[in-house]
């Protein structure tokens, strides 16, 4: 086998044969399951998706999938131009607004954490999540977000009443790294899990948007272009400031709990560009 990726979650080998053997870091099999099924109920999509299609334990019982290998370059290193990327990264987040969630999308934990629960609505669950992750953050951000608990409080109310027409599946991460190219096409999407669920396609909008190039010279440049872009084609723009200024709490901490990385860097300057 060989090694041909590894991330927070686990390391990823090539079986050499049109699949490839993930090994989880900390997750066991039934950690890993709700994501099978989620994948599983993905309605065809003009790009493949990962399928799980055996799911093990290593000695230490620990989780080990096979899934189909998903082949194409990441955008970042595809060679494309500006206006082929921007549209490929428009596309995929239209492709999922035809989608229609099923179960297996209100099943999935979100960051780890259970989401959806049947007396809440989309925007309550996000609300609720955006309480519990402000508290585990609060320290940081209370310190370099001004007038943070007021902030929230206007966050969360606001979130809480928005109810979507319908609910389709949210990806949740849509960045260069998890889009593979062939030419301008895309060709798979990767990664699903960390954010993925039921939800308002419009949440996808508003983070890829900021994704594109979150830390670039022409980072907020880009991230304006795609945020009119995604106006145009219908999404509102203070949910998605709303949306975005969700992501930025939720995951503030997310992969370094003393608030010293880029990540919360990030978080807290569009926290504050995106003050009100």
């Amino acid at each position: 086998m060989e090694l041909i990726g590894q991330g927070m979650e686990g390391a990823v080998y090539d079986l050499g044969d049109g699949r490839v053997r993930k090994t989880w870091f900390d997750r066991r099999p039934d950690d890993v399951r709700p994501l099978q099924a989620f994948l599983d109920e993905l309605p065809p999509l003009p790009f493949r998706t990962p399928r799980i299609r055996e799911v093990s334990s290593d000695a230490e019982g620990l989780a080990v999938s096979v899934e189909d290998k998903l082949t194409g370059t990441a955008l970042q290193d595809a060679g494309l131009a500006e206006q082929q990327a921007l549209d490929a990264f428009v596309a995929v987040v239209e492709a999922l607004g035809t989608t229609t969630a099923g179960p297996a999308s209100k099943a999935l934990p979100v960051l780890n954490q259970p989401f959806w629960s049947d007396d809440l609505s989309w925007g309550e669950a996000l609300a609720a999540l955006v309480r519990r992750r402000a508290a585990e953050s609060h320290h940081h951000l209370k310190r370099d977000v001004p007038d943070f608990d007021e902030r929230l409080e206007r966050l969360t109310t606001k979130l809480a009443t928005i109810e979507p027409s319908r609910l389709s599946v949210v990806h949740g991460d849509i960045c260069p790294p998890n889009l593979l190219m062939d030419g301008p096409r895309t060709a798979a999407v990767l990664d699903w899990g960390f954010y993925s669920t039921a939800g308002d396609n419009t949440f996808d909008a508003a983070l890829a948007a900021g994704f594109f190039d979150m830390y670039g010279p022409d980072a907020q440049r880009l991230d304006n272009l795609l945020l009119d872009r995604f106006e145009a084609l219908g999404h509102d723009r203070e949910r998605m400031y709303l949306y975005r200024s969700a992501y930025a709490i939720t995951t503030a901490t997310i992969y370094d709990a003393d608030a010293a990385d880029g990540h919360y860097t990030w978080c807290v300057a569009n926290l504050n560009r995106l003050a009100g």
